[in-house]
């Protein structure tokens, strides 16, 4: 399909990517795309080019989400900004590609919350907008909406969060899809008890504290506040799997859900979905209005007396759980595949291609 693709990955010094990988989180936590996407197209031979002058991508393999917090172990990106113009300065000081374009073919991955915005909140998020060094460049990331943002008023490419597939088979070896699935409906995660967070800002729209509200004494749901580790054979137990957003729309519970046979229950208006052409989204998942929480309950027993079989089928598919899936070796059809089926449709924005004569 891609096969004339031709991606030139700069080798920039390892405090941009290399060195933070001293700790193990770092490739394995729900922003690590930013991670795996640079390892798969470092295996790609076939796409990959050593020769900057017949690339007609380049990527830029920075790692802005490792920083996590010693207070509470979250990624902090307060750098993000900083460290991503310093490579752009390395790069345009050792290169000459960046200012041939203005950085028009260039890529880099944005797999935060509110994408190249970097901040988790949104008002701070559009208050802070995507970096001017940025905006001419295509962005990978996982923020998207149906509706006009600033933080994807960006060329991009929306992405699934990072799930690991080695987690994923080792969950699947345990229990297979097609096991007996003994909770209706399952979501553990954060709800907040009273919605405004210490933050000030009310926390999921409300949506998770309602959800908490309602439905902790329904005996349908399996409602949990607190981490557990093996909370994925949770899911392999679970008929419906409740994706609610948190500060953003997205949710790595979207994957996870997916990838493990559990139908999703999307609750983030506007959200738009990674890789439609390859997931058909409507047929595998239920989408649920955020205004419409409490009515939960009377949905899903309607999905599961009417049409639910179909949706498994259609979710069993294991080309759609590998549509959602990056792998080191990247595989026909994974989510690496599926980035660079997306690159292939923008070649117009090649330099190299733009040069070439007409026939």
């Amino acid at each position: 399909m891609f096969k004339d693709l031709k991606i030139f990955i700069y080798e920039l010094p390892s405090e941009y990517n290399e060195n933070w990988l001293s700790n193990k989180r770092c490739s394995n936590h729900l922003f690590a795309s930013e991670v795996a996407i640079h390892r798969a197209l470092l295996n790609a031979d076939d796409f990959r080019t050593f020769d900057p002058n017949e690339a007609d991508l380049f990527f830029v393999p920075v790692y802005v989400s490792c920083n996590f917090s010693t207070v509470n172990g979250f990624p902090t990106i307060v750098h993000a900004r900083s460290l991503l113009f310093s490579a752009i300065q390395f790069i345009t000081k050792n290169y000459p590609f960046w200012n041939r374009s203005q950085g028009f073919d260039h890529i880099f991955v944005a797999s935060h919350d509110y994408g190249a915005c970097f901040h988790a909140m949104e008002d701070r998020a559009i208050d802070n907008g995507i970096p001017e060094f940025l905006m001419n460049s295509i962005l990978l990331q996982t923020f998207g909406v149906n509706y006009k943002h600033p933080c994807q008023d960006v060329e991009n490419v929306l992405i699934p969060p990072y799930i690991s597939p080695e987690s994923i088979r080792k969950t699947l070896e345990k229990a297979p899809l097609t096991g007996n699935r003994d909770i209706m409906v399952f979501f553990r995660g954060k709800m907040e008890v009273h919605p405004k967070n210490v933050s000030g800002k009310f926390y999921s729209k409300r949506v998770r504290t309602e959800i908490w509200r309602r439905y902790k004494g329904d005996r349908r749901f399996y409602l949990q506040r607190h981490r557990f580790t093996g909370y994925q054979s949770e899911i392999t137990r679970s008929v419906f799997c409740l994706c609610p957003l948190g500060w953003a729309p997205w949710s790595p519970r979207l994957v996870e859900s997916v990838a493990l046979g559990c139908v999703p229950v999307i609750i983030a208006d506007g959200i738009r979905l990674p890789f439609s052409s390859a997931v058909k989204w409507s047929e595998i998942s239920l989408t649920v209005a955020e205004r419409e929480v409490g009515k939960l309950g009377q949905i899903l027993e309607h999905v599961a007396a009417t049409n639910l079989s179909t949706i498994q089928k259609n979710l069993w598919d294991p080309a759609v759980r590998r549509a959602l899936l990056f792998n080191d070796h990247m595989q026909r059809g994974d989510a690496t595949w599926q980035i660079l089926t997306s690159l292939y449709k923008k070649l117009n924005r090649s330099y190299r291609r733009s040069r070439v004569p007409s026939q």
